[in-house]
């Protein structure tokens, strides 16, 4: 399943020339995906086992962020990693929301969650038209991506991306400091600059913490697969609350900024990372 041969030779390219725009960092990609693995039932094990290129090892964390990498080669899937709203309506709609520049309907993260995970189902068939491997890698990086408030952002800003601020003393734009300064400054100050560690402090808070939400955060309405409408809203919400909520261009953001969105941030590393399970569970049956 899945054409390993073009796949390798994609990540061949990735390793010597790294793409610097990403959604959440390869931190957060990495540590929602090894949530996921951790969850899967055997069934799906065995699948996303088969689907990995053979030099993965079986470990979906090690690629969850090859769909940013790939972003020079696969042009058209830069709009799929985001969605823009409205700006300060808070709110996501699919239909008036869900569609690139050229407004062609269903390319934004929330359409290619739909798309990648009906890809998915033709998993055991004797034939497919698609690349499995490459639906099994796009879904699991934009199960991320929609779960980091700002790819759900205002089109003004382009989530975040044009406001200029600084956080503590180096200079960033806000996106950025969503996607990895606040994950960074988390492992550095509590965890050793370990991954690890952080990774499974989530997993512990998920047990005891979360564990009276983890249902609901995996349940789909109906025979749905996958529920991208309400991934992309409790984004916006999370954005408007949190992310966007007393910053200006040129904000100083510092301790007050990094402790009180700092739950945030971890708060839905887990719910991706146990709704990418959930996905891949229901997925592969």
């Amino acid at each position: 399943m899945g054409s390993f041969r073009s796949l390798a030779l994609v990540l061949l390219v990735v390793f010597v020339a790294p793409v610097a725009v990403r959604g959440w960092g390869v931190d957060g990609h990495f540590i929602t995906c090894k949530i996921a693995q951790g969850r899967l039932s055997q069934t799906a094990v065995e699948a996303v086992n088969s689907l990995l290129p053979e030099y993965a090892k079986g470990d979906l964390a090690s690629l969850c962020s090859w769909a940013d990498h790939v972003k020079f080669r696969y042009h058209w899937s830069s709009p799929l990693h985001y969605i823009d709203t409205p700006d300060n309506l808070c709110t996501y709609q699919y239909r008036r929301d869900c569609k690139d520049e050229d407004g062609v309907m269903g390319r934004c993260v929330a359409g290619a969650i739909m798309n990648y995970t009906t890809q998915l189902l033709d998993y055991g068939k004797q034939t497919s038209d698609y690349n499995l491997t490459e639906a099994l890698l796009f879904l699991s990086h934009f199960m991320g991506d929609i779960h980091q408030p700002l790819h759900v952002g205002f089109t003004s800003d382009r989530g975040g991306n044009t406001i200029d601020v600084h956080w503590f003393t180096r200079k960033a734009v806000l996106h950025h400091v969503w996607d990895d300064s606040i994950i960074e400054t988390e492992e550095e100050r509590f965890y050793g600059s370990n991954v690890d560690d952080l990774t499974n402090a989530i997993e512990t808070n998920i047990t005891n913490v979360w564990g009276d939400q983890v249902k609901a955060w995996e349940n789909c309405s109906g025979s749905q697969k996958t529920c991208p409408t309400t991934y992309a809203t409790e984004g916006i919400n999370a954005a408007c609350n949190w992310a966007y909520k007393g910053v200006t261009n040129g904000s100083v953001l510092e301790d007050d900024y990094f402790l009180s969105r700092l739950p945030i941030v971890n708060w839905r590393l887990a719910q991706g990372g146990v709704r990418l399970a959930a996905n891949l569970n229901r997925i592969f049956g």
